[in-house]
């Protein structure tokens, strides 16, 4: 029993020695973990620096802009879409269009056929005729009502005839006319049973909603043409920041389905009535939009600017996030050989154009020189 208590005592000993450096090398681990940078100094050779590219620079003043965020659409005004539809149904007979073609004003986008179309030429041919006659019948009881030989009575029968005529004569041309069917052809005796589509503004197809055979009535959207020559943006701004919103002010906006790059427009209209959502729409023209392959419907981020500031920044590059705060590298001595800089934590203000405004700058000495390329590499390593 001796014997085994001789054995088993050190070897308790050993592992609870063990235990508490393995605790105390966590505890250190942990601490050493979660510590602020603090004033780290970071030494490095003028060969160093150069090679790897590196400057120092002073704190710069900026203009820093204060902007209303946005969200919105690249749109076109009302005169710029158009939906084609038939004035009288029809069944579709012939179209070749495909979305995203070009189109002209006055082109055929495509025809319809309905065999009411012959009535209503029919219709229009007889009238004619008839119209002839009553104009003459009409013109002879004028001249005899004058002379008193013919009766009041028998002169406004064929007026009223006449008029009646002539009304209903006006009216079938002009639905000829809405049908695209040219009267003149209609009156050397060509019927047509088709009806042709004609394209109410230059644009592109944008939707295509039938295909040959099908029926449609005058409350079918057949196809819709939009012309990208007038974009704007419509964007909406919560109520809270309307009353910051001018005309003329600047827009920056990006399209971030599509690219990283920033665009430009200008206030052009605000609206004066509040969405559901508490949202005010705003109208903005875009500058520079031949260069730029914009479409309706897509969405945008944008930016109104609606004042600017001044501040002491540096190089948004310049900066190093560390526990979530960011931090710069001062250079507190030079020589011919190296280099000498210290961790210095800053607040950070707002970042405009690759630099950021630095909120204090009574931490850094005056003239302060700091490294603004190749700093994040280097705290890095």
């Amino acid at each position: 029993m001796n014997r085994i208590l001789y054995y088993f005592i050190p070897l308790i000993l050993l592992i609870g020695i063990t235990s508490c450096k393995n605790a105390e090398t966590n505890a250190i681990s942990e601490s050493q973990k979660n510590a602020e940078p603090g004033d780290t100094i970071i030494e490095l050779s003028k060969e160093q620096f150069e090679q790897n590219g590196m400057s120092v620079s002073s704190l710069e003043e900026k203009v820093f802009p204060e902007m209303v965020q946005a969200n919105g659409l690249i749109d076109v005004p009302p005169a710029n879409r158009a939906v084609v539809s038939a004035p009288l149904g029809g069944y579709i007979k012939n179209t070749h269009l495909l979305i995203g073609d070009r189109v002209r004003k006055g082109q055929t986008l495509g025809t319809i056929e309905n065999p009411d179309f012959v009535s209503l030429q029919q219709e229009y041919l007889e009238i004619k005729e008839q119209l002839t006659y009553l104009k003459s019948e009409y013109e002879r009881q004028q001249i005899l009502i004058k002379e008193n030989i013919s009766s009041q009575k028998s002169f406004l029968r064929a007026e009223s005839d006449y008029k009646k005529a002539e009304a209903t004569y006006n009216g079938l041309r002009k639905q000829l006319d809405l049908l695209n069917i040219s009267p003149k052809d209609v009156e050397k005796g060509i019927i047509s049973t088709t009806s042709a589509l004609i394209a109410p503004i230059s644009g592109s197809i944008t939707q295509v909603n039938v295909s040959l055979g099908t029926y449609v009535s005058p409350a079918t959207p057949i196809i819709e043409i939009v012309d990208n020559e007038h974009i704007h943006l419509e964007i909406s701004v919560f109520e809270k920041d309307i009353m910051k919103i001018q005309k003329g002010q600047e827009i920056l906006f990006k399209i971030p389905e599509a690219s990283e790059e920033t665009y430009r427009a200008e206030v052009y209209l605000i609206g004066n009535a509040i969405e559901e959502n508490r949202t005010i729409r705003v109208h903005g023209h875009l500058k520079d939009i031949s260069k730029h392959n914009f479409l309706t419907g897509m969405f945008v981020s944008a930016s109104i600017i609606t004042s600017d500031k001044g501040a002491m920044s540096i190089p948004t590059e310049a900066l190093v996030s560390l526990n979530d705060s960011s931090y710069l590298l001062l250079l507190e001595t030079e020589n011919d050989t190296m280099y000498r800089f210290k961790l210095v934590k800053v607040e950070t203000g707002d970042a405009y154009n690759g630099y950021t405004a630095i909120k204090s700058t009574d931490q850094l000495p005056e003239n302060a020189r700091i490294l603004t390329k190749g700093a994040f590499s280097l705290v890095g390593e």
